[in-house]
Formats: C-alpha cells, structure tokens, sequence
C-alpha cells in the first residue's frame, strides 16, 4: 500500500520496510506510518510500506532520485539507538550484520538497481538498534518506539535539504487510512493480539519446554488422523 506518484522535479521514495510481527522488528512500517499519519507530500514522493517485500521493490527503488529507508539495523550500539547513514554506506550498515531476511533482500535491491542504471542519485538510513526481536507478535519496545518522532524529523530534514517539502496535516490521519492494513495498525496491533499466557511468543524452545504444551503420544496415529491416511493393503485382499 503507497501513496502514489507522478514526477514533476526529484522523485522521492519514503520507504518502511521489517516485520511488524517481531517486535522492533516492525520499527520501519511502524515509522512510515507514522510520517504519513501527520505529513503529506506532492505527487512526486512516494511514501511505501515495503513490509519484507524485498526483491519486488526494486521497480519502486528504479523510479526515485532519492530513497529514503527507516528500518531496524544491528549497528552493534546500544539498545534504542538511532543512527543515520546516508549514500555508498547505506549497503554496508543493511548487509554487516544482519537481523533479518529481509535485510538481505534489500541489499540485492539495490544492487539489482545499480546494475540496471536506475541507482537513487541520494539515499538516507534511518535505522534504530532494535531492544527486543525474538517476540513473535510482540510490539516495539519504549526505546524504540521513542526514536519514532527523532527518526522522522531526521527523514524531513534530509528532505527540505534536497528540496523535498512535507505539509503537516491539519487533521492526522485515522488508523483506518494509513498503510498498513486496519488490522495491523499499532493500537488494534497492541489491544487484540493475544497475551503471553495464550499464544507463545519466544521461539521453540518456549513451545517444547512448556508444560502447557503436549506432543500426541502416538505421532504416526495422529497424522493417519490428521491426514485421514488409511492403513496400506493390497486391492482385492480381505
């Protein structure tokens, strides 16, 4: 879901991209909402939620002059650190140490790009050190969620740097009109997702170990059952 575009001077792509399911993870969707939430732009800036899209995004990556990316990126710093980067190190910081498959397809959009000649002339990292990503439909944590607003600021200068002007809307927009889905948004996200105590959260282990979890005594028996196998024989034979 974007906010489409036509060019009339430098085209810009404002691109999220993570996984809202995992935690800090989701810090990229979360941000780009966010922007577009309360910012709106002319007909020549795209604003994406790129979700882990990967390697179909490079259509989107070809069209702009200039991209800017928020994202979770392991720089090694403290937990809910915001970090720019901006340029040639944008491939460097997305590749050096990653958290995320989609971290891997990104660098190959970029890549795919330069190799077809439609590079972005100016690119931007925006990119938080996540706190927490092995909680599987959990949500950002405070220290990443507080670089929101920082991380967009820093998104709306480099662009007015470049030209770029955002209007800030008079009204914000609801949770029903932002990119990503209604059922995603981040108060319906963090209000009907189930607790910990229903839904585990934290990997294998957590299942395995828990007692409130247990495997079928007879495996074989159960997945006759479960795919309603019946037992060999030959045709004819009683």
């Amino acid at each position: 879901m974007d906010v489409a575009t036509e060019t009339a001077q430098t085209r810009a792509l404002i691109l999220g991209i993570g996984n809202l399911l995992w935690a800090d993870e989701g810090f990229g969707v979360r941000a780009v909402d966010e922007l577009h939430r309360h910012y709106a732009f002319g007909p020549n800036v795209r604003v994406m939620d790129g979700g882990t899209q990967g390697i179909y995004l490079v259509q989107h990556i070809r069209e702009a002059d200039l991209l800017v990316v928020f994202d979770a990126v392991d720089y090694g710093l403290e937990p809910g650190t915001l970090k720019l980067v901006e340029d040639d190190e944008v491939p460097k910081f997305l590749g050096a140490k990653k958290i995320s498959l989609h971290q891997t397809g990104f660098q190959e959009v970029l890549a795919m790009a330069e190799m077809m000649g439609d590079y972005p002339d100016h690119l931007l990292l925006i990119g938080v050190q996540p706190v927490e990503l092995e909680d599987y439909g959990g949500s950002l944590r405070a220290a990443v969620r507080a670089q929101i607003v920082p991380a967009i600021d820093a998104a709306l200068a480099f662009l007015a740097a470049h030209g770029i002007e955002a209007k800030r809307r008079v009204v914000p927009l609801s949770e029903a009109e932002l990119l990503s889905t209604p059922e995603t948004g981040l108060t319906r996200y963090e209000t009907e997702r189930p607790g910990e105590a229903d839904a585990f959260r934290h990997g294998d282990q957590r299942v395995v170990g828990s007692k409130a979890w247990q495997g079928p005594e007879d495996f074989e028996a159960e997945m006759d059952r479960l795919v309603g196998r019946m037992p060999a024989h030959i045709p004819g034979e009683r």
